[in-house]
């Protein structure tokens, strides 16, 4: 049971910081915080390309093993 829960602890530490940098790689959509400061700058904002698709998809790929492992990691503390 202390391995199941050391591995969530790592699962969750790792995908965490993997997650908070996949959302920082993210285009600004404007209308934000970046706005007030002055970097609402974009020259199109219509239409996503490929490359956004995917990191879109990898970051809610991500989010969801996030979302597991705290789920795991309550169920065992929870049952334990």
């Amino acid at each position: 049971m202390d391995l199941v829960r050391i591995f969530l602890d790592v699962l969750l530490v790792l995908s965490s910081a993997f997650l908070v940098l996949l959302i920082l790689m993210h285009k600004g959509r404007g209308g934000g915080l970046s706005d007030m400061f002055g970097g609402g700058m974009s020259s199109s904002l219509g239409g996503s390309t490929v490359a956004e698709r995917n990191l879109t998809r990898i970051t809610i790929a991500v989010s969801i093993i996030w979302v597991a492992a705290i789920v795991g990691i309550g169920l065992l503390i929870r049952f334990a």
